[in-house]
C-alpha cells in the first residue's frame, strides 16, 4: 500500500520543461557524461521553483509599482532585492534602457507618425489644419 502511494506521488509530479532539452543542455557542460533520471528530475523541477519565484517577487514589484504588466526592469529590481540570486543574475540580465525625458518621448512620436506615407486613396488630416500660405484663416 505504501508503494502505490509512492508511484502516485511520483507520476503527478511532473516537470513542465522538457526533458530532452534539459538533458542537451546539462550536457553542453563538458564535465557532464551522463545524466541520471533523478538529476534530471532535480534540475527540471529546481529551475521550475526558481522561475516561478522570479516571476512572483517581479509581479509583487511591478505591483508596488502600481502597474499591470511585469517588464524587465521590474525583473532586475527583484533580483536585486533577493541577495542570492542578485549574486549571478544581475550581471545576466539586460542593462536598463536610458532615462528619456518625456518631450524627447512625444518628439520622437511626432517625428515617426510625420515620416509615415498615407495609405492608398487617402490624404494627412494635417493639410486640412494647416494655415494656408496667403495667410487667409479657414471660414467657419
Amino acid at each position: 500500500m505504501a508503494e502505490e502511494e509512492e508511484n502516485v506521488e511520483e507520476a503527478s509530479i511532473r516537470t513542465e520543461f522538457p526533458a530532452g532539452r534539459v538533458k542537451k543542455i546539462m550536457r553542453l557542460d563538458k564535465e557532464v557524461n551522463k545524466v541520471t533520471s533523478e538529476a534530471l528530475f532535480l534540475v527540471s523541477r529546481s529551475t521550475e521553483l526558481f522561475l516561478r519565484f522570479l516571476a512572483e517577487k517581479s509581479a509583487e514589484v511591478a505591483t508596488e509599482k502600481k502597474r499591470k504588466i511585469v517588464k524587465s526592469e521590474h525583473l532586475r529590481i527583484a533580483v536585486k532585492r533577493h541577495r542570492p540570486s542578485s549574486d549571478f543574475l544581475l550581471d545576466s540580465l539586460p542593462a536598463p534602457p536610458a532615462p528619456q525625458s518625456q518631450e524627447e518621448a512625444s518628439v520622437g512620436r511626432k517625428r515617426e507618425v510625420a515620416n509615415k506615407p498615407a495609405p492608398a486613396g487617402t490624404r494627412r488630416i494635417d493639410a486640412f489644419f494647416a494655415i494656408s500660405a496667403s495667410g487667409a484663416s479657414p471660414s467657419a
